[in-house]
Parts: C-alpha cells; sequence; structure tokens
C-alpha cells in the first residue's frame, strides 16, 4: 500500500516510469493562440482557421448525428466512399485519421526507428520533428530555397538510415509551393524503400490547373503517402477529421497503427456532408485568393521599409520584417490591436509572423496597422 503521507518531491527518479530518452527530447506542440498576453480573447488568425466557417450542409449533418451510446463506424466506410468519388481513389486506399496528424505520425512510427533518419526541409510543419522523435528516429532538416523546397537539398541528404520524407505542399508555415515538376523531381530520385508523405493540408487554396501531381504519384507508386485534412478549406478544425491515400498495402499498416473507433460519430457524419459540399470549398478558395491577393499587394507598398510577405498559395501569409521593425515587436503591435498572430522564433523565424487570411476588412485593418508601426519604428 503506498504511503500517502510521503510527499511526492521526496522520490527519486527510479520510484517512477521512465520515458525513453527520445521521448524526452520532444518538444510538445504549440498551437496558435486565440487571448492576448493579459488573457483578453483576440481576433483569432494565429490557427488558419476558415474564416467563412463551416458548410451549413455539414453543420446540419451534424446536428443529427449524435448518438453518445453506440461506438462510430471503426472503417469510417462512407466518408471513405465519398472521398474516393470526390478524388477518383478506391476507398481501399484512403485511411482516415484524427486529423491528418494521427497519420503523419503513424507514418514516421511505421517505417523508422532508432538509428533511422526522417528527412524534411527547414521552416517545415514542426509536427515532424515530433513525427520523427516519436518513434526514436533521428530528425534530419534540409536547407530551404528562399523559404521553400529544395529537392536538390532533400536528395543530397538521402541516405541509407532515411526511411521517411515528409514533404507539405503548400509548405507550413510559409506558405511556399512546390511545382508538379519539382515534385515528381524529388520522388524519381528517392530510392524505392525510402517513404514520401506529402502533407497536403492546404491543397484545397491551391488553384486546380496548378495541381502538384501527388494523388497521381500516391496511385502510381508503393513508396508515396498524401495526407489531407478537413481543418482548413472545409473548416472542421474543431472535428479533427484528415485522410490519407497511398498504395493498398501502405494502407493496411497504417489502419493497424492508427487508433480504434478514431473518428466519432459526429465527425464522421459531419465530414461526409463537408466533402459532398464542394460548392463550399470552391466558395472558401475564391475568397482566400482573392483576400490574400489584396493582402499581399498592401504590404508590398511596405517592402522598401523591410517588410516581405513570402509568396503563399495557402490561407496565410508568413510576413518577414527585416527592417527597423521586427517580428516581435509587429505581433505585441497586432495584439494591441486586437489580433491575434503567430510569431515563430522558435521554428527559427524570430523575424517572421505569420498571418491567416481572415475577412477583407480585417486584412485591410492589419496591412493599415502594419503601414503604422513601420513609420513610428527606431
Amino acid at each position: 500500500m503506498t504511503d500517502r503521507n510521503v510527499p511526492a518531491s521526496t522520490s527519486s527518479v527510479a520510484d517512477r516510469p521512465t520515458p525513453k530518452p527520445w521521448i524526452q527530447a520532444i518538444h510538445a506542440y504549440v498551437p496558435g493562440k486565440s487571448v492576448g498576453a493579459d488573457g483578453r480573447p483576440l481576433i483569432k488568425l494565429s490557427a488558419n482557421e476558415n474564416p467563412l466557417g463551416t458548410s451549413p450542409a455539414a453543420l446540419a449533418a451534424r446536428s443529427h448525428a449524435v448518438v453518445p451510446a453506440l461506438y462510430p463506424d471503426p472503417d469510417s466506410t462512407a466518408l471513405r466512399a465519398a472521398i474516393g468519388a470526390v478524388h477518383g481513389i478506391e476507398p481501399a486506399r484512403i485511411v482516415c485519421g484524427t486529423g491528418s496528424g494521427e497519420l503523419l505520425t503513424v507514418s514516421a512510427s511505421a517505417f523508422a526507428g532508432p538509428g533511422d533518419e526522417v528527412l524534411y526541409v527547414r521552416y517545415g510543419f514542426s509536427l515532424y520533428d515530433i513525427a520523427a522523435r516519436r518513434c526514436g528516429a533521428t530528425p534530419v532538416t534540409a536547407p530551404d530555397a528562399d523559404y521553400g523546397t529544395d529537392v536538390d537539398a532533400l536528395l543530397g541528404l538521402v541516405n541509407k538510415r532515411t526511411k521517411v520524407v515528409f514533404v507539405a505542399n503548400p509548405n507550413n508555415p510559409t506558405g511556399r509551393y512546390t511545382p508538379r515538376s519539382e515534385l515528381a523531381r524529388l520522388h524519381a530520385g528517392l530510392p524505392q524503400d525510402v517513404l514520401l508523405v506529402i502533407d497536403q493540408a492546404y491543397a484545397e487554396y491551391v488553384a486546380p490547373e496548378d495541381d502538384d501531381g501527388a494523388l497521381e504519384l500516391a496511385a502510381k507508386h508503393a513508396n508515396v503517402l498524401v495526407t489531407r485534412t478537413f481543418s482548413k478549406a472545409y473548416g472542421l478544425a474543431g472535428e479533427r477529421v484528415g485522410w490519407g491515400t497511398g498504395a493498398p498495402e501502405l494502407i493496411e499498416v497504417l489502419n493497424r497503427l492508427r487508433g480504434p473507433f478514431n473518428l466519432s460519430n459526429s465527425a464522421q457524419a459531419t465530414a461526409l456532408a463537408a466533402i459532398n459540399d464542394q460548392a463550399f470549398v470552391t466558395h472558401s478558395r475564391d475568397h482566400n485568393t482573392a483576400v490574400r491577393e489584396n493582402f499581399v499587394a498592401a504590404l508590398r507598398q511596405l517592402g522598401n521599409r523591410g517588410v516581405r510577405p513570402v509568396p503563399s498559395e495557402a490561407n496565410f501569409v508568413l510576413v518577414l520584417f527585416e527592417g527597423a521593425l521586427t517580428g516581435e515587436a509587429a505581433y505585441h503591435g497586432l495584439a494591441e490591436r486586437g489580433y491575434i498572430t503567430r510569431w515563430l522564433p522558435g521554428q527559427g523565424l524570430p523575424h517572421g509572423v505569420r498571418i491567416t487570411i481572415g475577412t477583407q476588412a480585417q486584412m485591410d485593418e492589419i496591412a493599415l496597422a502594419l503601414g503604422q508601426m513601420v513609420e513610428t519604428a527606431r
């Protein structure tokens, strides 16, 4: 029996379970904030959520989907069939996850471990580092090409220890986009036993004519996994629904590792209605493109004062502050004006602030505020 009078502080490391050293090396994922330093609620442009909300059809489906006494379909059968119908993919080649993050994590765990390496580009999604360390593999970052993916740099770091390569397209947090030809060149340069994971969380924001061909690669090759999410353009961040596609053998392996009953009844019903409302997705993309272009145009007028927007194909813009106005000052200045954004010193970008594309009025106000801050910066 435990002596409840013994203070917890007197226990030694030997008296409790000890995590593996590679787990100890993980820095927990830090989500975008929704409040200021003083706890005041702010307009949230830090997490790349859809400013248009959610499809009315999806909301209606969600309101009728509450069956708390029953387990959900463990295979998300209806949802996978609907995803397959929209994208021309056999349901057997689709796996659903608790957000695409679950699939990114289990893909690393399935194919990498201690002594192996997981490769990704500098300024890539912070979850890649966590996914690598979680399974005991070594994360390796390749130099970027002006905040985007440098295919030659990635291929130059591939060796016999490389097991998984992560590429986000568009990239998060920079927004840069890798064209179809470069993505195909990257895949062609990888050994067949290296898994290429193409993270397409923001793919719905890319114009259809600029498709990067990732789904075609996944359909043709056994070593390609493409992941997508309902969190962004579909406006279902709160439901935690993602999916991936690849060869049947690859999907079968991921099904062994993903959580059982990983999508709730509500999540499946809501995502099913959302995937069938492609008009809402198109509207979200058109809105984002128009507002983003206007915002970038306004920021470019501040270019001679050290403010540089990185070209983006996503629903956010990474703004670099390379003059008197620093990224930290811009972040805090916007918070004082009621907007919470994402300052990124933890990802090697102390001079960068990632700003989600909101409404036109919000982005106009932010551009105006940054212009005022530039004028007063010393």
